[in-house]
């Protein structure tokens, strides 16, 4: 019976990113080329999650020139990315940032989000949002003027 990292190597080998699996799990040295292609972006230890019922949503959001969500928050883990333009956000207790395209961030589950914005007056900016949910719930509430749920 082949071993679970034997899997993962051959799985990543596959998919073209040989350069991120070490020698000593079993793969072979992969070219410079090959390395080049993969790289973290980000690394982020999720909260604990019921495994039976992990489901994985992608939302594209589009903002337009000068537009911005209400404060809201999401019942689980987002990891966003910016695949146009810039976009300001600020999870409650953290300062605001702002990433342009390319850029990926994380926002933690029932964090409320205060500022979610398009940084520009005049060109729009889009966004994925990778949902990791173990649960049926809506992805995203309103919190009017920030406040939590159960209103605290």
């Amino acid at each position: 019976m082949r071993s679970f990292r034997a899997w993962v190597s051959e799985g990543l080998v596959i998919l073209g990113v040989s350069g991120v699996v070490t020698a000593s799990a079993g793969a072979q040295a992969a070219p410079a080329a090959a390395k080049d292609r993969a790289h973290v972006v980000l690394s982020k230890a999720l909260p604990a999650l019921d495994g039976d019922h992990v489901k994985v949503t992608l939302v594209e959001v589009d903002y337009g020139p000068g537009e911005a969500s209400m404060p809201h928050s999401h019942p689980c883990p987002v990891i966003g990315y910016v695949l146009e333009g810039t976009i300001k956000t600020q999870v409650k207790g953290e300062p605001e940032a702002t990433y342009h395209a390319g850029a990926t961030f994380y926002e933690p589950p029932n964090g409320v989000h205060l500022v979610s914005a398009n940084a520009s007056q005049t060109v729009p900016a889009r966004l994925l949002a990778y949902f990791v949910c173990d649960r049926d719930a809506p992805l995203s509430s309103d919190r009017p003027q920030g406040i939590p749920s159960g209103g605290k």
